[in-house]
């Protein structure tokens, strides 16, 4: 799915729920964002990590928040300016997923 430019709509509860169930189980939703941490073996692999899902996002002009913990990595996704969780972050979520692995 690509990104769309407009304010995209804002998901159900039930939406998100089957989304996190059948494409997204590695992420919960807190505060209204989708959040996911991943681990990586040293500190550089998770830069490398952050820089491929920065050119992702890049592309997408869709920007998560990202937390760099020394090999922990959290990535938040939400649209700010639609007030919570669109399709465009299942997007987003779902290349983060392809690029963590």
């Amino acid at each position: 799915m690509p990104y769309s430019d407009c304010m995209a709509d804002l998901l159900t509860d039930d939406q998100i729920d089957v989304a996190l169930r059948d494409h997204l189980p590695n992420w919960k939703v807190v505060d209204n964002e989708l959040v996911r941490s991943v681990k990586r073996d040293n500190f550089l692999d998770g830069i490398r990590l952050v820089a491929t899902v920065a050119q992702l996002a890049e592309s997408m002009n869709h920007h998560p928040d990202i937390d760099i913990r020394y090999t922990t990595i959290t990535f938040r996704v939400s649209s700010h300016e639609a007030g919570g969780i669109t399709d465009d972050d299942l997007v987003l979520a779902r290349h983060i997923d392809t690029a963590a692995g």
